[in-house]
């Protein structure tokens, strides 16, 4: 049965209960909170292994609270909201939300989506054999979960890296965005393949004209490589 704590956050307090309800039977722990204040003490509080976070609340809204704890570590994070539209996916994203869920949900869609992201940001995801790459002024470390650089650490969430480090594991390889759902978000994934596009992005400010050597590229109609000089 798992154990990991599992916070959730919403201000209706019914739609609580009923996820707390769902995951305990399914063996989590859970923790609650009804605002963006009392969600940020209860991270710091439970630290908790992935956090459900509702956008809509008073005191402070999901987006600020997404904010402020990407700030603070890398657990994952699945936003809860009533808004569906593509702007407030692609906001959640960028603010390093790991997936994205629209009310009215499904309950067992709910634990199945909890049950893939801490499959895919687990240590179980460490295979055997080399989880290190390493290009000039680049330092990709998936056992450690660490991206240097220009020898320096730069903090990115743990999708940025396995998206990064998958497609550096293939120099010169176009992938398109549907098969890097496939093999970095899991065949379990149920968003849409602009995810992708988001989580590049992101990779670019980090990466943009650190090397001639290498380099993020997009490859138009198709999807994406890892390009490295030969």
């Amino acid at each position: 049965m798992a154990q990991e704590r599992i916070l959730i956050v919403d201000d209706d307090k019914n739609i609580c209960e009923l996820l707390r309800l769902y995951l305990e039977k399914e063996g989590y722990r859970t923790a609650l909170a009804f605002d963006g204040e009392q969600a940020l003490a209860e991270y710091e509080k439970e630290k908790p292994a992935l956090v459900l976070l509702d956008v809509m609340m008073p005191r402070m809204d999901g987006w600020e609270a997404c904010r402020r704890i990407r700030a603070m570590g890398d657990v994952p994070v699945i936003m809860l909201t009533a808004k569906g539209e593509t702007f407030d996916k692609v906001l959640g994203l960028e603010l390093g939300a790991d997936d994205y869920i629209v009310k009215p949900f499904d309950t067992k869609e709910v634990v199945a989506r909890i049950k893939a992201v801490l499959r895919r940001c687990g240590p179980e995801k460490t295979e055997a054999g080399s989880r290190v790459i390493q290009y000039e002024k680049l330092t990709v470390d998936m056992t450690r979960y660490e991206l240097k650089v220009e020898g320096k650490v730069t903090e990115a969430p743990p999708k940025e890296l396995e998206l990064l480090f998958y497609l550096a594991s293939h120099p010169n390889r176009v992938f398109t965005r549907d098969q890097l759902l496939d093999e970095v978000w899991g065949f379990e994934y149920y968003g849409d393949s602009r995810t992708i596009d988001v989580h590049v992005k992101r990779l670019r400010e980090k990466l943009e004209g650190v090397s001639d050597q290498w380099s993020l590229k997009t490859v138009w109609g198709v999807g994406y490589k890892f390009e490295v000089k030969e």
